[in-house]
């Protein structure tokens, strides 16, 4: 009897906890997601009192590994969370190979009926998947513009805001251990873009985990320490430095166990929140960058890239609570990368409609769309530029900074608007353009002209003058050997608008006419140094040609498989040694590498080194981007850079020059 009475009770019970469901969502829409080659879709959201459930589906590429992790949670308008309860139809934390697609459920703390508008995060973290915007087919999206978020977020650049001067990023990692962590030093990727040699710079990090390291910059930058190598989860130290600082910073476990950046001081300590958010607004790039339509197609994914980021800015900068400095320095950020991302498209489509054969050593191209090819020099194809107020200087602390410069700078209908006008006729399309002063100042304004057409600015704005300033320093070398220098450094100076660039220009002038050495001694007590001179003593009496390059670089397996016959009569030479290094993340190669070496760079010397002596190299040398030449003297000295051999077709001549040179 009284087991009976227990069961109708518990039935009864059973019966008064039921969920209720009052609110389903069939066919949800959502703004975007961060999986690149892949889609995470939601098939159906259930309110129900009880919990709100998602019925997921993840295409993700073939062969590839993911998790979904039970740090997943729900974010609505208002900035609330609701974490992950429970899962149906996959196990969380544990990776597995995607096969292809994948049909699952989560189910979250219950959010209130009245929500319209939310996002899946599976963490606060950029590699984390996330599923932004889910909302019913009827409910209209409320998308600040950008002026909005600007008057939200007042903030007056300061007037000191361009300075040169050193700043010193120093601190600790509490409980450090060199085998534990599994690394000994962290690399920042950074290029000022004033200069013309700067590159990585090597955080090394002490024994007792201090670490200190100082260098010079001409404008605050927003940069990381970063590591590859990391085996306890912490891989970074973001920073934020105006030129003049020092900054401290202690890196230890939080409460959650984890390993974060604690700042101590500097305008580090006033951006600490932005800091430490994770900026998924960049992943939001990837359809526009990696779009593969026509230019007639790209209007509708910039417009749609342009809001989803704006959207998920503001509720960034609501959840993280920014002051408005942190606001319009991410703002900054976002505009940088929203602009990268449309030259992106340019460049990749160009690659796309072109093919190349390399036949004896020659590069032969083929256009697959001719219609669509004379769409990448149209400049109303790259309208939505015109949003971007490339006069921010805010800009130049972004990361992302010289990559959007090289876009501009090299952009496609700018270079095709220079080299046509400046083309005598058809006839001579394809011929080198004689050399002469009125053709390179002309070629300065054109320049100008395309920029501003490009932009849709009617003046020299800041990111031009850069630009401006960028050619210069490439085309120095060659100005002063032809004896333009003198002529043609004011006539670029007196087009800068902005004082700081013309100063830049002006003392990179003074510096390089002060060189009077033509090689320079490799530094003492220096890990890559003690390398290259390893290297030297193996061939005493030779110079050394070291090309640097890697197997993710198309360039330098282009410039290595068109010169091999020419690089055999090379190696007979009993005057110079031609040494290949690449950086490899396996010891000893991967076995793409050792195959390409074998096929390619069979009884030639290629070493290759692992990606902390890689950046401790690009330190060395100041490079960044590959295939990158330095040439060694016999005994042991680094060739300047207007005398190195810059590659395998002129070396019989350049060689020679450069003995004349160093007599």
């Amino acid at each position: 009897m009284k087991s009976t009475i227990i069961t109708i009770l518990l039935a009864l019970l059973s019966v008064g906890i039921e969920a209720n469901t009052y609110k389903t969502i069939k066919s949800p829409v959502a703004m975007a997601h961060n999986i690149h080659g892949g889609e995470l879709k939601a098939r159906e959201v259930v309110f129900r009192d009880t919990a709100t459930s998602i019925h997921f589906t993840l295409d993700y590429p073939k062969g590839q590994n993911f998790s979904i992790s039970s740090t997943s949670f729900l974010i609505d308008e208002e900035g609330n969370r609701y974490p992950l309860r429970s899962a149906e139809g996959i196990k969380l934390n544990s990776f597995g190979e995607s096969t292809g697609s994948k049909d699952f459920t989560l189910h979250f703390e219950p959010m209130p009926k009245k929500v319209k508008l939310f996002d899946y995060r599976e963490a606060d973290n950029m590699r984390a998947f996330y599923l932004m915007g889910i909302h019913d087919q009827k409910t209209k999206l409320k998308v600040p513009t950008l002026q909005e978020i600007q008057a939200k977020n007042p903030y007056n650049v300061p007037a000191d805001w361009f300075k040169t001067d050193t700043i010193t990023i120093k601190g600790r990692i509490e409980g450090y251990n060199a085998e534990q962590f599994g690394f000994t030093s962290m690399e920042c990727v950074f290029e000022d873009v004033f200069e013309k040699d700067d590159a990585t710079q090597v955080l090394d990090i002490n024994h007792d985990g201090t670490f200190q390291k100082k260098f010079q910059i001409s404008y605050p930058i927003w940069q990381t320490f970063h590591t590859y190598d990391s085996k306890v989860g912490f891989d970074a130290i973001p920073f934020f430095a105006r030129p003049g600082e020092t900054i401290d910073i202690t890196v230890r476990k939080n409460t959650q166990g984890k390993y974060e950046c604690y700042y101590n001081n500097g305008s580090s300590k006033d951006v600490e929140r932005l800091l430490k958010s994770e900026h998924l607004y960049q992943n939001l790039c990837f359809p526009l960058a990696y779009f593969k339509g026509k230019f007639c197609e790209l209007p509708a994914i910039a417009e749609s890239t342009w809001k989803n980021m704006l959207y998920l800015f503001n509720n960034e900068c609501r959840d993280r609570h920014y002051t408005p400095f942190e606001a319009q320095l991410a703002l900054a950020d976002l505009l940088t990368l929203y602009a990268e991302s449309i030259l992106d498209y340019g460049m990749y489509h160009q690659m796309d409609l072109m093919k190349q054969d390399l036949r004896d050593g020659i590069y032969y191209t083929e256009i697959l769309d001719s219609v669509e090819w004379q769409e990448l020099s149209k400049m109303d194809n790259y309208k939505p530029l015109h949003r971007i107020d490339f006069n921010n200087p805010l800009m130049l602390s972004s990361s992302s900074y010289s990559h959007l410069l090289n876009r501009v700078q090299y952009a496609t209908p700018v270079r095709n608007l220079v080299f046509s006008t400046l083309n005598i006729n058809d006839e001579d399309e394809g011929m080198a353009i004689e050399a002469t002063i009125e053709n390179e100042v002309k070629s300065m304004q054109l320049s100008y002209d395309g920029w501003r057409q490009l932009m849709g600015c009617d003046h020299n704005n800041l990111i031009a003058q850069v630009s401006t300033h960028k050619d210069f320093m490439n085309n120095f070398n060659d100005w002063r050997q032809n004896g333009w220098i003198d002529e043609l450094t004011p006539i670029c100076a007196n087009r800068y608008a902005n004082a700081y660039v013309r100063q830049k220009t002006e003392q990179y002038y003074e510096r390089k006419m002060a060189q009077k050495e033509l090689s320079t001694p490799l530094p003492e007590n220096n890990v890559a140094a003690d390398l290259i001179r390893s290297i030297s003593a193996k061939h005493p009496g030779r110079y050394l040609m070291i090309d640097f390059w890697g197997m993710g670089c198309g360039p330098c397996r282009s410039a290595i498989q068109s010169s091999k016959s020419l690089r055999a009569n090379i190696a007979k030479r009993d005057d110079i040694k031609l040494v290949f290094i690449a950086e490899e993340r396996i010891t000893g190669g991967s076995d793409a590498y050792k195959k390409y070496v074998a096929e390619w760079l069979a009884d030639e010397e290629a070493i290759c080194i692992s990606s902390a002596e890689f950046s401790r190299m690009q330190e060395l040398f100041q490079f960044n981007g590959i295939p990158h030449y330095e040439v060694i003297t016999p005994d042991g000295r680094r060739v300047r850079d207007d005398l190195r051999i810059r590659g395998f077709y002129n070396l019989d001549h350049e060689l020679k020059e450069l003995i004349e040179r160093l007599k």
